[in-house]
């Protein structure tokens, strides 16, 4: 993979800038995708239980990744703007201070969640067993949560200053390991202790406490300018204050959508049974794929758009972000195309043992899912555009409106006061994505030529000089 110069981020083509810093998190996105199908794996082998344990978990720790995911993005914000400024030293201090917020709101949301893990987990009502290792399971993964969350906030500093490669070696190092010792904590291999299902939860801490020490070992020996010198490591609470107030509409934002989605599931269930609840479910497994690269790309343009702003480059910001919609529609098109072409065989990739029946339905929702994909990849660069200019709140705002005002009281009307069959449902995820699109396209095309971008820079500059 091609390295970037620092001053190419705000002085290259665009296409090909956004290309490279994309391109590892990409490969990254993909690596966690194949660590949650191994997981998986390892599981099943294990029995049934374990599997449908981690199952109930799911909207739990997307709940939990919330964290993480608004001090990543507080980071990432915070340092591209200084690195972009040319404020180096205030962009080392701030990914050092994003890595520490990580690990200290990390553990304290890892340790409520732990004291409760066994009657949250209860509320699902799932049989004992289920019951008892997914509260297992969600007990050891909250006393290691403090870690992901500094790993994220970590990585979020690199792709800040445009170190994306260095994004990739921590994931990629947190995964392997994760990979690797998942057996031998679940099973108890060797002269590891046999943890069962809670042992994929501790095997996630190691494999990420692993690649935080990778990484915190290459922010010290320096790569390039970024560098945590000692001058570095000072601990600023007005840092802490940027990242969170930068970051926790990002927060609300990831809380929102899976609150939301559990409400679909719930429709789902009510409308279409258990066929229409597998066929949702492979049509989010299929989905998780197709947009690994909208992610990348997302994450990227967050970058530029911060360091151009950051040096007071306005138009470059509004360029890169129309760019970036430009190339992300155009690819998940593509994608999209290939889903609707052949649906069947990729329901039976992700979920061989579906019946006949189940894949009959899911080739359709995949179906009608792809007539949204260019929206999805939209979507995620104009939020790219808002969060890059410090707007985390509008993106917030969008998924509220997308979710809770078009989703749910579409699929509600189609399934309950209609009464038409699950794909009434399944439509109203395609045209919330859509909906969701062209609002954001509008609305980021009247806010920059009202100064938006003009205002984000004239912000940053005076940031960087106090």
């Amino acid at each position: 993979m091609m390295a970037l110069e620092r001053d190419e981020i705000t002085s290259g083509p665009i296409p090909r800038t956004l290309a490279l810093l994309a391109l590892p998190l990409f490969v990254q996105n993909l690596v966690q995708v194949l660590q949650q199908v191994i997981d998986t794996l390892w599981l099943g082998r294990h029995s049934l239980e374990a599997v449908a344990a981690v199952g109930i978990n799911f909207p739990l720790t997307g709940l939990l990744a919330a964290v993480a995911i608004g001090v990543g993005v507080g980071t990432q914000v915070l340092v591209s703007q200084r690195v972009g400024a040319d404020e180096l030293a205030a962009g080392r201090r701030a990914a050092f201070n994003g890595t520490v917020l990580g690990l200290v709101v990390g553990a304290g949301t890892g340790l409520a969640t732990w004291a409760v893990a066994r009657d949250v987990v209860a509320l699902f009502g799932a049989g004992a067993v289920v019951t008892e290792y997914a509260a297992a399971y969600l007990a050891v993964y909250a006393l290691v949560f403090a870690v992901l969350a500094a790993s994220e906030a970590l990585e979020a500093g690199f792709i800040g200053w445009g170190d994306t490669r260095a994004a990739l070696y921590v994931n990629a190092v947190a995964v392997a390991v994760n990979v690797v010792v998942d057996p031998f904590l679940i099973f108890g291999w060797w002269i590891a202790p046999e943890l069962g299902v809670a042992g994929a939860a501790a095997a996630t801490g190691v494999g990420y406490g692993c690649g935080l020490v990778v990484g915190i070992a290459m922010a010290l020996r320096g790569r390039g300018e970024f560098s945590l010198s000692r001058e570095a490591c000072t601990l600023e609470v007005a840092d802490w204050r940027e990242i969170v107030d930068i970051g926790w509409p990002n927060g609300g934002q990831h809380v929102s959508s899976q609150s939301a989605r559990v409400g679909m599931i719930w429709l789902v269930v009510l409308v279409g049974d258990a066929v229409g609840l597998a066929a949702f479910t492979i049509g989010a497994r299929v989905s998780t794929v197709a947009f690994v690269p909208a992610m990348g790309l997302q994450q990227a343009a967050q970058s530029m758009i911060g360091q151009s702003l950051g040096a007071e480059l306005p138009e470059r910001a509004r360029r890169t972000t129309w760019i970036g919609v430009a190339i992300a529609s155009a690819g998940l098109c593509l994608v999209g195309a290939i889903q609707w072409l052949v649906p069947e065989p990729l329901s039976v990739l992700f979920v061989p043992g579906a019946t006949a029946a189940e894949l009959e339905v899911a080739a359709e929702y995949l179906r009608i899912l792809a007539y949204g994909y260019w929206a999805i990849g939209a979507t995620y660069l104009l939020q790219a555009g808002f969060n890059g200019a410090r707007r985390t709140r509008t993106s917030l705002v969008a998924t509220l409106l997308q979710y809770w005002l078009v989703r749910l009281p579409i699929a509600a009307a189609a399934g309950l006061v209609l009464g038409t069959d699950v794909t009434g449902v399944f439509w109203a995820v395609t045209l919330s994505n859509v909906v969701a699109a062209i609002g954001l396209g509008w609305y980021y095309r009247y806010e920059t030529s009202s100064g938006m971008n003009v205002r984000a820079a004239d912000a940053a500059a005076v940031e960087a000089a106090g």
